[in-house]
């Protein structure tokens, strides 16, 4: 009997350890793993507003690498990306791109050699592993993107941009498509497992709009759901375990069509994808603005059921995708599958409380500081005065200082240019809007400038894109497609709807917001936008431009005008009815920020008062409201057609358009 019990309990032993090393074993084949994720940078590296001159706690890739380094300690497998828009968008990044920023008649000179941009120093010291380009990369023009990434010492992707061949769809990759990144990882019963991650990125094909100078003839863009359909196939087939995309693209909402700027629910829905890391637009993904779109689980931050994330801008958030791997079968047959997996999102500033939740990263502000401190020098130079305060806080709801000094200097910069030209005596008119209007982009995010010294960091505060000067010839008919195109900027307000209505259209981008000087108009917002945002005609009998006059007589459709603007809107971008580049009379090097700078040199002390050329028309028994920033509120008795209505507490504050 006892022999028997022995071997009994020996048998039990033996089983009791089969199940034991089963167990490890399966532990064996579980690892986690960790993306981190920055985007839309826009070279905001510092804690630091160089249009305000002063420190903020609300942005900058110092900060966020605080968040990034905290994030590793917690799980040691992790990949560090970034989604691209990071060497342009601030002075500083003027500053590196020119040497001298807004130099008279300032051109990017083609760098001979890589070099560093001081983007990518803190980048390589903080071991990203990859980083996609996004369409603000193409500003400055081809020669500095290819040295700066050159020298970057990290890799970049690229995969729906190809060289022009002159055939329809171009020819080789102008970029490095896609890469595989090898790395050895712990899995969760302590051992080395090695996976192969496919990376792969995208930018909207709109590039070919946007910086139209810059790519014509040398490059060409594909549709990227296409791209990714084509591509992500072949990473799969080259042994990737996991395939990351990077699209520096939004988050459309409702069925897409060809060649769209945002494609990520579409991306989504592609096989093989196993993570998504986007951006371009912005947003805060997953977040609350996100929760009525179709297949998102905020909850897990997944579209389709793949994980996503977008951090927003200015490196306010840090993107985290914790995926839980699952390793089945055993040799060449072993595959890795994403069992579990969940999204979100790190801010480095509560907006709630206001304060800070993250101290800038010692080690990222030393790498940076001979660039920020040679920036803050030459900003801080001063070029003129203005005898009152300049500021954008209204520039959506009324005519505004802070757009038609810039409308100024374009007339002035265009009347010199077009002396002696077949154009000399077209009635000149200026399109221009307002850039800082706070809303997604911060509630902070505004131009303001004290009565006083105007220093050459309020000219780039004033103009914050490096476009350049072209005049176009255009028809009466055209000029007035062109503001209604611009006037998207309002909802439709119901005159027999509740008696308090939201005027602004958060959706649609201030900077597509046109004025245009030398005419006046009305807007009737009870009117349906006659465009929608991709620039069709969704209302033909809708007209919300009433009014409009030249020298106090209605406009006719056959009266021609020249009308100063920059490249962008010239060459298509916004989606401008019949702005396709070919009406464009004067193609000017210069910038547009260097023909306000010359305004003001010459101008030496400036007025700053708007015309009062557009007007909002008052709805009756409606009350229009609209979001500005609290600190608007000092700005009142300059205006009395606004009222305040109240502080809403996250800087922000309601107003209402008075009749």
């Amino acid at each position: 009997m006892k022999q028997l019990a022995a071997g009994t309990a020996a048998l039990v032993l033996k089983a009791c350890s089969a199940a034991l090393l089963v167990a490890a074993a399966a532990q064996a084949q579980e690892l986690r793993l960790r993306l981190l994720h920055t985007t839309d940078v826009h070279v905001h590296l510092a804690p630091y507003d160089y249009y305000q001159d002063k420190p903020s706690s609300e942005y900058g890739l110092a900060l966020t690498a605080t968040l990034i380094k905290a994030a590793r300690k917690e799980q040691p497998n992790t990949l560090l990306f970034d989604n691209g828009d990071l060497l342009q968008g601030n002075p500083l990044g003027d500053y590196v791109a020119r040497a001298r920023p807004l130099a008279t008649g300032a051109q990017q000179p083609a760098h001979r050699e890589p070099f560093q941009h001081p983007a990518h120093r803190v980048m390589q010291a903080l071991g990203y592993d990859a980083a996609n380009i996004g369409n603000h990369e193409f500003n400055y023009g081809l020669p500095f993107l290819r040295n700066a990434l050159a020298g970057a010492g990290i890799p970049y992707v690229n995969a729906n941009i190809v060289l022009d061949d002159g055939s329809e769809r171009g020819g080789a990759n102008a970029f490095t498509p896609w890469l595989m990144l090898e790395r050895r990882f712990t899995d969760e019963a302590g051992a080395t497992q090695t996976l192969k991650v496919g990376v792969i990125g995208f930018v909207p094909p709109q590039v070919m709009q946007w910086d139209r100078q810059n790519l014509l003839g040398k490059v060409k863009a594909r549709d990227i759901v296409e791209t990714a359909r084509e591509f992500v196939p072949r990473i799969k087939a080259a042994g990737a375990d996991l395939i990351v995309a990077i699209p520096h693209s939004g988050f459309e909402r409702g069925e897409t069509v060809f060649f769209a700027e945002n494609t990520v629910a579409r991306l989504a829905e592609t096989p093989g994808i196993d993570a998504i890391l986007f951006g371009h637009s912005h947003g805060e993904f997953p977040g609350r603005f996100f929760a009525t779109h179709p297949k998102v689980d905020l909850a897990r931050g997944t579209i389709n059921g793949i994980p996503a994330v977008m951090p927003g801008r200015w490196g306010d958030h840090l993107g985290v995708i914790d995926l839980t791997l699952q390793k089945s079968g055993t040799g060449s047959a072993a595959r890795w599958t994403v069992k579990d997996a969940r999204a979100a999102l790190r801010p480095v500033y509560d907006r709630e409380k206001r304060q800070a939740l993250v101290q800038p990263d010692e080690q990222v502000m030393k790498l940076i500081a001979p660039e920020h401190e040679a920036t803050l020098a030459t900003m801080r130079a001063e070029v003129a005065r203005t005898t009152a305060p300049i500021h954008s806080y209204f520039a959506q709801v009324a005519d505004d200082p802070s757009v038609q000094v810039v409308s100024d200097a374009q007339i002035a910069y265009a009347r010199r240019a077009l002396q002696g030209t077949p154009h000399e005596k077209l009635p000149l008119l200026s399109a221009a809007a307002p850039f800082k209007t706070g809303g997604r982009q911060g509630w902070s995010a505004y131009t303001d400038i004290p009565a006083g010294p105007i220093a050459l960091r309020n000219v780039a505060d004033l103009y914050v894109y490096p476009n350049t000067v072209k005049v176009l010839k255009l028809s009466g008919a055209q000029v007035r497609e062109w503001l209604e195109m611009a006037a998207g900027a309002f909802n439709r307000i119901d005159p027999a709807g509740p008696p308090e209505q939201n005027l602004l259209n958060t959706a649609f981008p201030s900077f597509n917001f046109d004025t245009l000087d030398g005419l006046s108009y009305r807007i009737d917002v009870t009117q349906a936008a006659r465009y929608d945002r991709s620039g069709k005609l969704v209302a033909p009998d809708a007209r919300r431009i009433v009014e409009l006059r030249h020298d106090g007589k209605p406009v006719l459709d056959a009266a021609e005008f020249a009308v100063v603007t920059n490249n962008y809107r010239a060459t298509g971008g916004g989606n401008f009815p019949g702005l396709d580049g070919s009406q464009v009379v004067l193609d000017a090097p210069d910038e547009n920020r260097e023909a306000l700078l010359q305004y003001l040199q010459a101008k030496k002390t400036l007025d700053p008062t708007a015309d009062g050329n557009w007007r909002v028309l008052p709805v009756p028994g409606v009350k229009l409201r609209f979001l500005s920033g609290a600190a608007a509120a000092a700005l009142l008795p300059n205006y009395p057609q606004i009222k305040w209505v109240r502080d809403n507490g996250d800087g922000s504050a309601l107003f209402e358009l008075a009749p």
